[in-house]
């Protein structure tokens, strides 16, 4: 009875101690990035993000639909990071996400909030328009075409169907 008390309690430990750091760091997803950008030639795309954030379930499904999954996954290692979580799912971020965030002075903008990087972190554009405002996931004629000069310097091949896609896809209807 003994034994079978303490094994109970060591399996309930394990399990929260599982819990509480099943997220990767975010220096361990920048670096895992980084060597497959190096390797495939593409960029890095954080897109940082949060369960509550309907903006960025959004996002999430217009990246990931079906006409332009393709387009991101040929250009693109994306790299989610969870941060600014509700109280209560702390859990859910990546150790690392609110320095990550500040870094790269999206902390203020709302989420989502997304940068690109190249192959040697080194950033080429982020999710702030030329007014300063976070384009976010962007929905709006102006914002997608925004966000499609931003695509433009960061991809390594764009077609006029990609834009087409892009663009059906992410104009909220």
């Amino acid at each position: 009875m003994k034994n079978k008390i303490i094994l109970l309690f060591i399996s309930a430990f394990l399990t929260l101690n599982c819990q509480v750091s099943a997220q990767e760091s975010t220096d361990m997803l920048i670096k895992n990035a980084q060597e497959i950008a190096k390797k495939d030639g593409k960029s890095i795309f954080i897109k940082f993000e949060a369960s509550w954030c309907g903006w960025c379930h959004k996002m999430t499904k217009d990246m990931k639909s079906e006409k332009t999954k393709q387009f991101f996954e040929d250009n693109y290692i994306t790299v989610p990071i969870v941060v600014k979580e509700a109280k209560g799912k702390e859990n859910l971020e990546n150790p690392g996400s609110l320095d990550l965030l500040k870094k790269y002075e999206g902390d203020k903008a709302g989420l989502p909030f997304w940068v690109i990087l190249d192959a040697d972190l080194k950033v080429i554009t982020n999710s702030f328009d030329t007014n300063g405002q976070n384009l976010g996931g962007p929905a709006s004629p102006a914002e997608v075409k925004e966000f499609i000069k931003k695509i433009k310097k960061t991809a390594k091949k764009v077609t006029i169907q990609d834009i087409e896609n892009i663009t059906n896809q992410f104009v909220a209807q």
